[in-house]
């Protein structure tokens, strides 16, 4: 969940401000709308109230993303660089949001759980990668699909790349397991709803406080801009209608690799004997339909959202192609992110956000492994012809 204004420009996505007039794209936002439309009346035919939900959940957090520009990337590399902590706090802010339905629901309502994962190897192993991947490419997860989805065509490297990692990733991930660690650590097994869900804002106050600490020492700006701060609002409420309407917390990548996984059966690929594909979960999404897996509605949803946000803003995908470095780094970082979101279970959204918001302890390790990997992609992005900042 990306939260910081970063420059479409470099992410390859369209950018449009009121001095540059706007031009709707009106066959875009009508196939956009219609298409959200559809989707919704094929879900509601079979009695799926709550995956109407889902994919108009995620319409609107595409729209919010696109229109608040919301990055991860971009924040964390300007915290890292310069100590601006704007978009970071900001972020913060739609994660505790979140928390405070996660937290308390999924320790006491039957059939609805948190984000959880195991802390070991595969999880540090796999937020690192998904670090460096993130800045090459320049967007996570939801940052891929909502600027792809805007007409990024950098962005669509990115994520066919992506989903390819995804794919790989799954059979990795089993071996990957097998090399230890501990169970998941939940704050409300410890504490119980209320303490766990005190115990999650309070770690989210000492990050936003580090982070505050470290922009005054370096005279950079902590106060989110306006912007940022409605985006925080707007992710963290639409997120709580997804976790709502799915039982668990939003997660993007596990969709990705669902996609992939159908796709490599399209064409022959036989991942019906690899291990991932075994596994309860995974093999009932890749026998059944794509509209049976919630976190692919809320993809498709938030495709959409940000489809029709940025034809709402001005022509659709006009901008112009970027250079064949660029290109190659989205080509990397996709691959890389692929990979590392399915080791480390999950990206931005499904391992961080998600895993703090449900008081794992397993959302902060991921988050500093991430952020580590991060400083490594940010260093090799000058190889690519991309900013530092």
């Amino acid at each position: 969940m990306s939260i910081a204004t970063h420059a479409p420009a470099a992410a390859g996505g369209p950018t449009a401000t009121a001095s540059q007039g706007t031009s709707r794209d009106w066959p875009f936002l009508i196939a956009s709308v219609l298409a959200t439309l559809v989707l919704c009346a094929l879900v509601l035919l079979d009695g799926h109230t709550a995956s109407a939900a889902l994919i108009l959940g995620g319409f609107g957090l595409g729209i919010a993303f696109l229109k608040a520009e919301f990055s991860y990337t971009a924040s964390w590399r300007r915290f890292m660089m310069t100590g601006e902590a704007g978009g970071l706090i900001g972020g913060l802010i739609a994660i505790a949001i979140v928390a405070c339905a996660v937290v308390p629901v999924a320790a006491l309502v039957p059939g609805f759980g948190g984000a959880i994962a195991p802390i070991g190897p595969s999880l540090i192993v796999g937020a690192f990668v998904f670090g460096i991947g993130m800045q090459l490419a320049n967007g996570c997860g939801s940052g891929t699909l909502y600027s792809a989805a805007g007409g990024s065509g950098r962005m669509l490297i990115t994520l066919a790349l992506f989903i390819v990692g995804s794919v790989v990733g799954s059979l990795h991930l089993p071996a990957m397991l097998r090399l230890g660690g501990i169970d998941p650590v939940l704050a409300s097994n410890y504490l119980g709803a209320w303490g766990g869900l005190a115990a999650t804002l309070v770690s989210l106050g000492l990050m936003a406080g580090f982070a505050i600490l470290v922009a005054r020492k370096r005279g950079a700006n902590f106060r989110p801009k306006y912007s940022i701060l409605v985006g925080a609002v707007a992710v963290g409420a639409l997120s709580i209608v997804v976790f709502v309407a799915g039982g668990h917390p939003w997660s993007v990548t596990y969709g990705f690799t669902v996609w992939g996984a159908k796709i490599a059966s399209l064409i022959g690929i036989d991942l019906s004997s690899a291990e991932f594909w075994n596994w309860p979960g995974p093999k009932r999404a890749l026998n059944e339909t794509l509209l049976g897996d919630t976190s692919s509605l809320t993809d498709f949803g938030m495709i959409f959202g940000a489809m029709a946000a940025a034809a709402f803003t001005k022509p659709f995908a006009r901008a112009p192609w970027p250079p064949l470095p660029s290109l190659m780094a989205a080509a990397i970082g996709g691959l890389l992110m692929g990979w590392g979101a399915r080791i480390g279970f999950g990206c931005n959204i499904g391992a961080f956000v998600g895993g703090v918001a449900s008081g794992s302890l397993h959302g902060w390790i991921w988050f500093a492994a991430a952020l580590g990997g991060s400083l490594i992609g940010i260093r090799l992005r000058p190889m690519f012809g991309l900013a530092k900042v």
